[in-house]
């Protein structure tokens, strides 16, 4: 066990105790943070050259699960922000020279969503936009966005898709833009810029990106040659996983006082054996899924192989039937859980929320994958857009 994992389950009692503290908030509170940062987990998938651990992906999986047993929305800032070191490892020298040069345990938000607006100007671009979903952006000191770049000079040019990287100055956080129904303390407010300036090295393109075109500048670490679609889909996927794990202790500690209006003892409650024992072993075959198929990957690209397209696509598949499969069996555990189970003032409601919250991200929606998956099994030809 990684000692950033270790960490985190000597200080789950202080993470659990301020669950509320960070729904009140909207954002993590202080306390949570320092944990998040002083177990190092965030710095896992950072490169050495800038204060990280270059560790195997399997440990910061298993971090962001740790996470999740004990608060849902740090696990959830943990896999967002957490995984964005991988990206910037990514990026010109100069760049990881402007965000962790003078703090290695600096974060980065996002969203990826191509919804801003580029024109080229000098050396760099005049960037506009506003974008949803900004997880633990009141904690971080730059932002990576997703836009597009449109040639003025031919209307007709397709816009090329690029990541933008700016630092705090340069974009404002809109307040109370984040009013929903769970993971209400990641803070996952909107973005907003106006005509920001973005230097080319504070750029990475989208589909390069994807297409594994970057790994070169880290050719010495098969870690950087995963798929950055996949490595991002996993974090989202064990975030789930996470959370999952959390509402199952929880449900575990619930049974051990329940006794239902007819005087049924909820541990020896063979209906809830049932749901208890089918979530158990779904979230087990789920991260038993994942941690394989991510090991055989490293294993692979420590041979010089690369990943295919259909590999990339069956990661896909298998991560979100593993969210989906924990996502049913926590609906189970909740209704088998009685009235109980809707009180506020207990913890199993804030789990489920918090679950299908979690579950609404793209990375954890079926359909597109499930389709993209298929028509590439069955060689249609036809392409399916999916984050692979």
């Amino acid at each position: 066990m990684h000692q950033a994992v270790e960490y985190i389950h000597e200080h789950g009692d202080l993470l659990r105790d301020e669950q509320d503290a960070c729904d009140e908030l909207g954002q993590l509170s202080d306390p949570v943070r320092d944990v998040l940062k002083a177990s190092g987990g965030m710095r896992l998938l950072q490169p050495a050259s800038h204060g990280g651990f270059e560790s195997d992906p399997l440990d910061f999986l298993e971090w962001i699960r740790a996470v999740g047993r004990y608060n849902a929305s740090a696990c959830w800032v943990g896999g967002v922000v957490g995984v964005h070191p991988w990206e910037i490892a990514l990026c010109e020298p100069k760049l990881l020279d402007e965000i962790y040069g003078s703090d290695p345990d600096a974060w980065v938000a996002s969203p990826y969503a191509p919804e801003g607006r580029a024109t080229r100007e000098s050396d760099g671009f005049r960037f506009s936009g506003r974008w949803q979903y900004s997880t633990g952006t009141d904690h971080c000191d730059w932002v990576v966005l997703g836009g597009m770049i449109l040639d003025s000079d031919d209307p007709s040019a397709p816009p090329e898709p690029r990541h933008f990287f700016l630092p705090r100055g340069d974009y404002e956080i809109v307040p109370d833009s984040w009013n929903v129904m769970g993971l209400r303390g990641t803070g996952s407010k909107d973005i907003q810029i106006d005509g920001s300036f973005v230097p080319e090295h504070r750029t990475l393109g989208q589909i390069p990106l994807m297409m594994g075109e970057y790994a070169a500048r880290r050719s010495d670490n098969p870690l950087y040659a995963l798929p950055w679609g996949s490595i991002f889909s996993a974090a989202i996927g064990s975030s789930a996983l996470g959370i999952a794990g959390g509402a199952i202790q929880r449900y575990r500690e619930y049974l051990e006082t329940r006794v239902s209006a007819l005087g049924v003892v909820g541990k020896h409650d063979p209906f809830q054996h049932e749901a208890l024992g089918e979530v158990e072993a779904d979230l087990a075959a789920g991260i038993l899924h994942i941690d394989t198929m991510v090991a055989e990957w490293m294993a692979q690209l420590e041979k010089g192989e690369p990943i295919t397209k259909g590999q990339r696509l069956e990661f896909r598949r298998n991560q979100v039937r593993a969210v989906q499969r924990v996502l049913f069996g926590v609906d189970k555990l909740f209704s088998r859980a009685g009235s109980a189970a809707v009180w506020t003032t207990r913890p199993l409601e804030r789990y489920w929320r918090d679950l299908r919250t979690a579950s609404s991200h793209i990375c954890n929606t079926a359909e597109l994958v499930y389709s993209a998956w298929t028509h590439d099994a069955f060689e249609t030809g036809t392409e399916v857009f999916v984050l692979h």
